[in-house]
């Protein structure tokens, strides 16, 4: 039987799982069980889950349906749970280092008890100093083992429950179980005290609660404040039930209706039904009002009358003295130039045009990308609505004919983006867009993140500085409405990166649609149109940006490459966009493609991709072609740069640290044998399950038709999709 049982829901929390888990088995102290509480086997989270208990046979993963919610998901976890003490951990927080062996030596200071709460520490998600709530309530309780007389504050209705450690016994022997609800821990923490005969507390911090930028769920609007009704109620009856003397049964009554009284003078938490809230809050403090109770002073003091005596309109009156006088007009953002400000804000008071949709893909820098597959798709599937790019003016010529574009920063652009009722953009639109009621904001992403992103940026100071301000970074998060994933990996990089309140759309990647669509004949004219000579290998070499570097440096000899690699190679030269220079040309057997419109085109072409720490790995993937990593500087990227997973122990092909190294597997031709090919197919296992050439129909369909989930195409299996076929060179070789 192991010391401890640790429980884990993890619904919602995917992209910080992993920390949680990891928090744990890092502890010292070793002697417990790991219990995440997935959604279902399929899941995002149930995927991580599964890695972490094929590394640690101490993790056991279960399974609760979504639908019995946070109390149901850690009653699955009680059920499985063979530890002397339950602990339960949030899956978006983590248990301090040496938190356990803490524990287990101050129960063995102790001994045995029913239940002993501990300090927790609440960071904020961005600024700010650790605070830790719980102190208040522990500060005065007594050393030792005692009975919960002898510190009648601690009631248990102020004490998460991933804050103390609970005697599994003492749980199975009085059948205590989450009720279902919101306010979940407020019935399992205040009817545990109730029953709990022997306690102790720890003034170690326990858990590190990681704020959410998003904020508690439990303060957010919405009639689920009623539920908080329905536990203090379950409560109140238990008290009642056990008989609970007086100097017990006034601390608890206390802080019951304290929060209560908290939520009921707040009226964005209750948009609705706030009268009806106060009247049954009346009822309840009235019924269960133990006898002799004196409430506190000052203004609460004040709300308990009002709230004993039903008096809802002078409660509300107070409550609306009692807000701020004035509130800070939230300026809005506007774009420069007095008369563009003028004229755009004359156009937000008109209607939005609801077959009106913009798109913009690299910050204006042509058709390109997620936003150019959806466009098309669109006039297809969507043809009532009229799609306008924007684009930067000397981009304007790269527009594809029948293509309605407008240029950024002109008039129009400002019209179109403040009547527009969809926006589909890959970066971010400009810091002056506002975000309209009624609009549509789908961001799409361009690529999958090997490299940090987001607010993950931020303790890598080299690239925090080119970033910026990671608060207006946020600010435009604020506009998503959805957010296009292409495999589980994204969606839970991009829930921690860009926190925000968005739908994930796991669709794949509408730019890649044409690795399954295209043909042989797609192939031979592409590549006849970049000048790869008939029989060539064409090896796609496809570096990424370096935020140590101030410039493009190719960080190859490409001409040295070829003579070694073999007679028949070309190397496709393509840079990061950022060294878009808008020239193209050849020299030897090196073509540059760098300015070339489309990279999907260029993998086509490609028998073969050969890339550093680039995206592009990902999407070329999709075509089950050769991939060999170039991490010559693996180490500096890493430490500079910061990386989501490391890449070289789990690549796409072979990996090459030498000049030497890369032009051996081309020349041996080890690059395509059967080693290089199983790497590849983990790679595309874990990177490709959704891009099976429908994914613009599914984004289509569902953001632009408004048509439900489950009207959608369903992902054609992996193994069942048929690549765009390489080039004959490739097949023969």
């Amino acid at each position: 039987m192991p010391r401890f049982s640790i429980i884990v829901p993890s619904h919602g929390v995917a992209g910080r799982l992993g920390q949680a888990l990891d928090s744990v088995l890092a502890q010292s102290f070793g002697d417990f069980e790991l219990i995440p509480v997935c959604d279902a086997a399929g899941s995002p989270a149930a995927g991580v889950a599964a890695g972490h208990a094929e590394r640690d046979s101490r993790v056991a993963p279960v399974h609760a349906p979504p639908s019995e919610g946070l109390a149901g998901a850690r009653n699955a976890g009680v059920r499985a749970a063979t530890g002397t003490y339950l602990l339960f951990l949030d899956g978006d927080d983590v248990l301090v280092p040496g938190a356990l062996a803490a524990l287990d030596a101050r129960l063995a200071e102790t001994g045995p008890v029913d239940v002993l709460p501990c300090e927790h520490e609440r960071v904020p998600w961005w600024e700010g100093e650790p605070t830790r709530p719980a102190a208040p309530l522990l500060e005065h309780a007594p050393g030792g083992a005692f009975a919960p007389a002898r510190a009648p504050r601690l009631t248990g209705v102020g004490l998460p429950a991933w804050s103390a450690a609970w005697r599994r016994a003492f749980v199975a022997e009085h059948e205590l179980a989450f009720p279902p609800g919101w306010f979940t821990d407020v019935g399992w923490c205040g009817r545990a005290l109730l029953r709990a005969e022997r306690v102790a507390v720890s003034r170690r911090v326990l858990v590190r609660h990681r704020a959410r930028r998003q904020g508690d769920r439990l303060r957010l609007p919405g009639a689920h404040h009623h539920d908080l009704l329905d536990q203090t109620e379950r409560v109140l009856d238990e008290a009642a039930g056990l008989g609970l003397p007086a100097e017990r049964s006034g601390p608890l009554f206390e802080q019951l209706f304290a929060a209560v009284l908290k939520t009921a003078a707040h009226p964005r938490r209750l948009p609705s039904g706030r009268r009806e809230f106060f009247r049954r809050a009346s009822a309840l403090y009235r019924g269960h009002r133990p006898a002799g109770f004196r409430p506190p002073g000052g203004s609460l003091g004040v709300q308990h009358r009002l709230l004993a005596a039903g008096s809802y309109e002078a409660f509300a009156a107070l409550r609306d003295t009692r807000r701020a006088a004035g509130r800070a007009a939230g300026a809005l953002p506007r774009p420069r130039g007095l008369r563009t400000r003028l004229h755009y804000g004359l156009q937000l008071r008109r209607p939005l045009d609801p077959n009106l949709a913009v798109y913009c893909a690299y910050w204006g820098r042509g058709y390109a990308c997620n936003p150019a597959a959806i466009h098309a798709k669109a006039r297809e599937l969507a043809p009532h609505i009229r799609g306008v790019f924007l684009v930067e003016a000397d981009q304007a010529h790269t527009v594809p004919d029948g293509v309605e574009y407008a240029v950024l920063g002109s008039h129009r652009a400002w019209e179109l983006l403040a009547r527009a009722t969809y926006l589909v953009n890959n970066a971010n639109f400009a810091e002056g867009v506002v975000k309209r009621p009624g609009s549509v904001h789908l961001q799409t992403q361009h690529g999958t993140p090997l490299k940090t992103m987001g607010v993950d940026q931020s303790t890598y100071p080299v690239v925090a500085a080119a970033t910026g301000s990671f608060t207006k970074l946020l600010g435009r998060v604020d506009r998503w409405d959805y957010n296009l994933s292409s495999n589980p990996h994204s969606t839970r990089v991009w829930e921690r990166a860009f926190p925000g309140s968005y739908e994930h759309l796991e669709y794949g990647y509408p730019r890649n649609d044409v690795y399954v669509t295209a043909g042989a004949h797609d192939v031979a004219r592409i590549r006849a149109e970049l000048g790869v000579p008939e029989g060539a290998r064409a090896v796609l070499y496809a570096p990424t940006h370096r935020d140590h570097h101030t410039g493009f440096e190719p960080g190859l000899d490409l001409e040295a490459f070829c003579e070694a690699a073999g007679e028949d190679v070309v190397v496709l030269l393509r840079a990061h966009y950022f060294y878009d220079r808008g020239g193209r040309g050849r020299s030897g057997r090196v073509i540059d493609v760098t300015a070339h419109r489309s990279s999907e085109d260029v993998c086509l072409a490609a028998d073969a991709l050969v890339t550093d720490y680039s995206s592009i790995m990902f999407d070329y993937a999709n075509l089950d072609r050769p991939i060999v990593v170039y991490a010559d500087d693996w180490e500096v990227y890493r430490e500079t740069r910061g990386v989501c997973f490391d890449l070289t122990a789990a690549p796409p092909g072979r990996v090459a640290r030498t000049p030497g190294e890369l032009a051996r597997v081309f020349r041996d031709g080890s690059y395509a044998d059967d080693e290089a090919a199983a790497l590849r197919a983990a790679f595309r296992e874990r990177f490709c399950p959704f891009d099976d050439g429908r994914a613009a129909e599914r984004v289509v369909r569902r953001v632009l038709l408004g048509e439900p989930p489950e009207a959608l195409p369903p992902v054609i299996p992996l193994a069942e999709r048929v690549p765009a076929p390489a080039a004959a060179t490739l097949v023969r070789s």
